[in-house]
């Protein structure tokens, strides 16, 4: 049987985290399962709580950072534990459905591609998404078509999947949040074709802990140029 490994990033979600683990746990899919979670030097009780998880689940493997990096090296760190044959990044949040996982992964699983993204906008419309946010991914997902020939819908979206194969091939350098424009620039300069399937999406707010901020769509954007332009 093959294996999944999904990867969660962590900074400060005690209250939502054991939530996150319950549900995408109770996902039934046709894969062995393996979770990487990657705390990043968190500071609301969630590596204590981490600990205690760890030690007593089983197919969980649990990662620390010593000092705060940001999303892209946690995500980094875990890709390097991670020995499923399909690696998926899932937040520590609520903001998407982890029942959409198996919607996800099937292309790959098919053969049909070797990265798949779930679209927030392929279909569906995002609830609760402010409107600047929305502009800002939209705008994202079109520099992504001008720079790289593919029509994508949804540069930034959380939910990404990819054939280990992909990741063993490609050096990400991102720390924070471009991690997002990095490794889908690099994928589709390396040849592969981006695969999207609709995903629900539930914003939620900086007051209920989103992290992510506008000056987060700049550095996307220096991202992709910076990938065109060979610089990273």
């Amino acid at each position: 049987m093959q294996k999944i490994s999904i990867v969660i990033p962590i900074y400060n979600e005690r209250k939502l985290l054991p939530t996150v683990l319950e549900r995408v746990r109770s996902v039934e899919l046709p894969l062995e399962l393996e979770l990487i979670l990657v705390d990043d030097f968190s500071k609301d009780g969630t590596r204590e709580w981490l600990r205690e998880y760890g030690a007593t689940q089983p197919g969980v493997r649990v990662l620390f950072h010593k000092k705060n990096r940001g999303k892209g090296a946690a995500l980094r760190t875990g890709f390097r534990y991670a020995t499923g044959d399909i690696i998926l990044v899932q937040d520590a949040d609520l903001e998407y459905d982890p029942r959409e996982i198996p919607d996800i992964v099937q292309p790959i699983i098919d053969e049909r591609c070797l990265v798949s993204y779930g679209s927030r906008f392929l279909g569906k419309n995002p609830t609760g998404m402010r409107l600047p946010n929305y502009v800002a991914n939209r705008l994202l997902a079109w520099m992504v078509t001008m720079l790289f020939f593919q029509v994508i819908s949804d540069e930034a979206t959380a939910y990404k999947a990819f054939h280990k194969s992909v990741l063993e091939r490609m050096k990400l350098r991102c720390e924070r949040f471009e991690f997002c424009p990095e490794v889908t620039a690099k994928a589709l300069m390396m040849g592969y074709r981006i695969h999207e399937v609709p995903v629900t999406f539930f914003a939620r707010t900086h007051a209920e802990g989103k992290k992510i901020g506008w000056r987060d769509f700049f550095v996307a954007v220096a991202t992709l140029l910076k990938c065109r332009l060979g610089m990273m």
